[in-house]
């Protein structure tokens, strides 16, 4: 029997920032006889038919590992044909190693963000394999780093008639309110290109770094000025992400190298043409949709060239993106990579 042992943070549709790891999981279970959750938290409606889920939440560190420690030892008694994948997190391979490694298990790492730390070498070290996006989406030279593309669900996106052709050009921002998102960039183009084009910001602020960023980004709207053109909104529920993405014309993309977003294959899921300063996306995305990071002069020579394009043609480029995204980075795709990077046949 194939069973698969999935550490994560959370496993909640509604969470702002980790909703995504809903399809991934259901995914993955498709794949295998059995699929055991350990997460700290979870919203057990959310968990499909053949999943079953333990919690090692606590109110301190020491607990939290030792609950964790012990329901994953739990899982691993005779455990044959099997692997435990750590989701995100490099803590979770480094305190499931002692227990998964001497029993030939394998352990995987998926893991995608441009932040090298000390914790990550030593989950790199301890893990069988480490699965990402890309392999420049995994900020350590590894041979371990298997390239298995995002897991994005199509199902929840759909192409539709957008842009009334004599209106403004409406771009969307969506992800936390951090320095590493470069929004700073994305006001200065907008700013530069002038009327005729608005920009719309959602995500949340998780951190006092990113409640200070927002702050500074409230400032430098009133300071360029671009109040009643640029709108730094709130987070939005997971489920309302499909509806912002039909209501505008394009998303905006400035995210640090290194640590591919995932809003940019959901757009292309949704057939949004995308702006996008990440090298990393140089597979998906044509050269004309690509801009220099911290260039805000070349990103608004982007935006005007998109704007006229008109409807018709950004419909067209919507649609390739979407074949891009159906080829290398659904939902199946990934959960495949995954069972493949631990010696799984899916």
């Amino acid at each position: 029997m194939r069973k698969v042992v999935f550490v994560t943070q959370q496993v909640d549709p509604g969470h702002p920032a980790l909703a995504a790891t809903v399809p991934k999981i259901a995914a993955l279970a498709g794949l295998v006889d059995e699929l055991v959750v350990l997460a700290d938290g979870a919203v057990p409606a959310a968990l499909p038919t053949n999943a079953r889920l333990r919690t090692f939440r606590a109110s301190r560190r020491t607990g939290r590992g030792l609950r964790f420690e012990s329901a994953l030892g739990r899982e691993l008694r005779g455990l044959r044909g099997g692997a435990v994948v750590a989701h995100m997190c490099p803590i979770y391979a480094v305190l499931a190693a002692p227990l998964v490694r001497p029993l030939g298990v394998p352990l995987v790492l998926w893991f995608t963000h441009w932040r090298a730390s000390r914790l990550l070498r030593a989950a790199e070290r301890v893990s069988t394999a480490v699965a990402s996006v890309d392999e420049r989406s995994f900020p350590l030279d590894s041979r371990k780093v298997r390239a298995i593309g995002h897991g994005i669900d199509l199902s929840e996106f759909a192409c539709g008639e957008r842009a009334d052709e004599n209106g403004d050009l409406r771009l969307l921002a969506l992800g936390r309110y951090s320095p590493a998102k470069g929004l700073d960039v994305v006001l200065r183009a907008v700013a530069a290109v002038g009327e005729g084009v608005r920009l719309d910001v959602h995500g949340p602020t998780l951190s006092e770094e990113e409640r200070a960023h927002r702050a500074e980004l409230s400032r430098l709207v009133s300071e360029l000025p671009l109040e009643g053109r640029a709108q730094l909104g709130e987070p939005v529920p997971r489920a309302e992400v499909p509806r912002l993405l039909a209501g505008h014309d394009a998303l905006v993309n400035n995210m640090r190298a290194g640590a591919p977003d995932k809003v940019v294959y959901e757009a292309g899921a949704a057939c949004l043409p995308v702006l996008a300063s990440n090298p990393v996306f140089d597979s998906l995305l044509e050269p004309a949709q690509r801009f220099r990071r911290d260039d805000p002069g070349e990103l608004a020579e982007r935006i005007r060239a998109l704007a006229a394009l008109g409807a018709g043609k950004r419909a067209e480029l919507g649609r390739r993106l979407r074949e891009r995204v159906e080829e290398g980075h659904s939902v199946q795709s990934w959960a495949r990579g995954i069972l493949e990077a631990a010696e799984l046949s899916p």
